[in-house]
């Protein structure tokens, strides 16, 4: 409960009071690792992870372990943790998923899609895999590819909002316009607190010529929430069809002025 909270602190005194009574409790190292990691100290996460690795045949500790290394700038070392994990049978997919991270991590994105293929090849039925294929795929610049992949991870859960952000992410930087503010109104329509996803949604509206409408996404997102600021006047200056402030405070007397009139009767 305390790690769900992200009460790293309590979780790490809780933790490690267990493992004053059993050195070797799986679930102990397992919890005291995460807030260490959630506290910003991977590199003292690891000693406690190397000991249960070497006690464990444990692919969930190697894993962690692997994404510790690679946290405390030891890459090399975390990466071929993380390569002896993924060889494993039966398939251990969270490693396959935290190797391709870091591998695109160093620039190796094209290593990665391979990665994140083989995964599904082992696997092809998961969802979650198709979905970081998807986002491999952007980051490595093939928009039609991360289109193909995430509308059929879609159309297999048409539920996920995160699916449908991804997709809608690929079809906005395609220039797929239409299409991409289709998918995030259905994605708002399941989350409407997503005020990153309505942010987006005005770029597409207002680069389909909808000024208006892309100004109101915009206002309904900086309302009550001045740390929207910066994201909604990049969206206005990036558009081209959107409007350019030098200034931020300009930008936010603009949107709240026209907020209050839009909602004087």
């Amino acid at each position: 409960m305390a790690l769900r909270a992200k009460q790293f602190d309590v979780a790490r005194q809780l933790a490690s009071e267990a493992l004053k009574s059993n050195r070797t409790d799986r679930n102990a190292v397992m919890m005291l690792a995460h807030a260490l990691i959630g506290q910003g100290r991977k590199d003292e996460a690891i000693t406690p992870l190397e000991r249960a690795v070497r006690r464990n045949d444990d692919p969930e500790i190697e894993t962690l372990l692997g994404h510790a290394l690679c946290g405390a700038q030891r890459t090399s070392d975390g990466i071929a943790q993380l390569r002896r994990t993924a060889a494993r049978r039966p398939p251990y997919l969270p490693a396959f998923q935290e190797l391709a991270g870091q591998i695109a991590n160093t620039g190796a994105v094209g290593e990665a899609v391979e990665i994140m293929e083989k995964a599904l090849a082992l696997a092809p039925a998961s969802i979650d895999l198709h979905l970081d294929l998807g986002r491999m795929h952007v980051r490595n610049n093939n928009r039609g590819e991360a289109r193909r992949v995430l509308a059929a991870a879609r159309a297999t859960a048409p539920g996920r909002t995160d699916i449908l952000t991804e997709l809608a992410w690929a079809e906005l930087l395609d220039g797929a316009y239409t299409e991409a503010a289709d998918t995030y109104r259905h994605a708002l329509g399941l989350r409407p607190d997503d005020t990153l996803s309505r942010a987006n949604l005005a770029i597409c509206l207002m680069e389909m010529g909808e000024r208006k409408g892309g100004e109101a996404a915009l206002r309904s997102v900086l309302r009550g929430r001045p740390h929207m600021l910066g994201r909604t006047a990049l969206a206005m200056a990036t558009s081209s069809h959107g409007r350019f402030f030098f200034r931020p405070s300009a930008a936010a007397k603009f949107l709240e002025r026209e907020s209050e009139r839009a909602a004087t009767p």
